[in-house]
């Protein structure tokens, strides 16, 4: 609830500073955005949206996007993909020209298939499933589902990780499902050995002592989770509570674990996780980021955040890239943006010399991290 209050008075102040700007049609970039400031992945959206109005802000003090300013408007969709297409057509009604998300994979495929049918610029800065981005309009800053688990895969084999493997995972979510399917391809090349696979599914979340006890029982010394945050609190709380302490190796959706309301942080140290980015990072971008994030917000911001906020300086470029300017429609736009994406090299918080394909994809190395006294350091 917190988290949501900073987002939603943040979002007044912004529709306040709107209403009293005379902006004529066609003067301004108009990004729209949506994500779930409430509900179960509020973690992400929140942090998306807070990271978002970060980078336009600080677009708009350096003097905009070819010299023109931008409106950032944000909607939130609960997580759950009808809300989010009633958002989607709210923001078409204001008068959207590009697509900043949806932040998860469920929304963001069902917004998907209306956007492409519209012509209408996506860039997602977190959705990983394939799907999210199925059609030409369509663009990622993380990595998809695959990539997460071949690199996982990868990295726990070739770092000597763990030689008993057992997996949980939702086969009810495609994010989760899809990380999984990757993970076991690549597993075969690589020396551990899965010695559990459990799944759990949306309506069985909470308790996880069977899969748990099954891991446990095939002698695993790492357990693999690519899923999200609120249920990675749970497992971690029972594993310790029978006593089972292998190596936790999750991907991009635990990150936002250690804000978690009423975990308790100390189970997760010891947690590797593949994202793509570390607050702890030293260059200079990268601390300026947090520093103000923290500033405003205060609290450390996790990766979707990152993504978002690199999201936004990646539409600054496509569009410079583009030649665009704020009178021409979404449609038009989209036709531009679709051939800059794929012109552009973008240095960011979450990667540098990253770059794209027709398929959407970014173009850029994993990143490792560990949970080191409450924080996130590379391993």
């Amino acid at each position: 609830m917190k988290k949501f209050i900073k987002l939603a008075s943040l979002a007044c102040a912004s529709a306040m500073v709107l209403s009293t700007t005379a902006f004529a049609e066609g003067e301004t970039f108009k990004i729209g955005s949506i994500g779930p400031v409430t509900g179960p992945a509020a973690a992400y959206g929140t942090a998306v949206m807070n990271a978002a109005q970060i980078a336009v802000d600080e677009i708009n003090e350096a003097g905009g996007i070819n010299g023109v300013q931008v409106e950032f408007n944000p909607q939130d969709d609960e997580h759950d993909a009808e809300k989010a297409i009633n958002a989607y057509n709210t923001l078409k009604d204001w008068g959207m020209q590009v697509l900043l998300g949806t932040v998860t994979s469920a929304p963001c495929i069902a917004v998907e298939a209306e956007a492409v049918n519209d012509n209408m610029f996506l860039l997602t800065p977190s959705a990983t499933a394939i799907e999210s981005i199925s059609g030409e309009n369509a663009f990622r800053v993380c990595f998809a589902d695959p990539t997460q688990g071949t690199e996982s895969a990868k990295y726990i084999g070739e770092h000597a990780l763990g030689e008993k493997v057992a997996v949980i995972y939702d086969s009810s979510d495609p994010y989760s499902s899809g990380i999984y399917g990757a993970f076991q391809a690549e597993a075969a090349n690589q020396p551990f050995e899965i010695v559990a696979a459990e799944a759990f599914t949306a309506d069985s979340k909470t308790d996880f002592s069977v899969q748990l006890q099954k891991a446990k029982d095939a002698e695993a010394d790492l357990v693999f989770l690519p899923f999200y945050y609120n249920e990675a609190s749970l497992v971690l709380k029972q594993a310790a509570d029978m006593g089972f302490t292998p190596t936790w190796f999750g991907v991009d959706g635990m990150d936002g674990i250690l804000s978690v309301e009423g975990f308790d942080t100390s189970l997760a140290e010891g947690v590797i996780l593949l994202t793509p980015f570390s607050a702890s990072a030293e260059d200079e971008k990268t601390q300026n980021f947090v520093a103000k994030y923290q500033e405003q917000f205060g609290e450390v911001p996790n990766q979707f955040g990152a993504d978002a906020y690199d999201g936004v300086y990646i539409l600054k470029a496509a569009l410079e890239a583009a030649n665009a300017t704020p009178d021409m429609d979404a449609n038009t736009l989209c036709d531009l943006l679709k051939a800059s994406m794929q012109e552009i090299t973008f240095d960011g918080i979450t990667g540098t010399g990253i770059t794209w394909g027709a398929d959407g994809e970014p173009i850029k190395a994993p990143i490792v991290v560990v949970i080191k006294d409450g924080a996130y350091e590379f391993m």
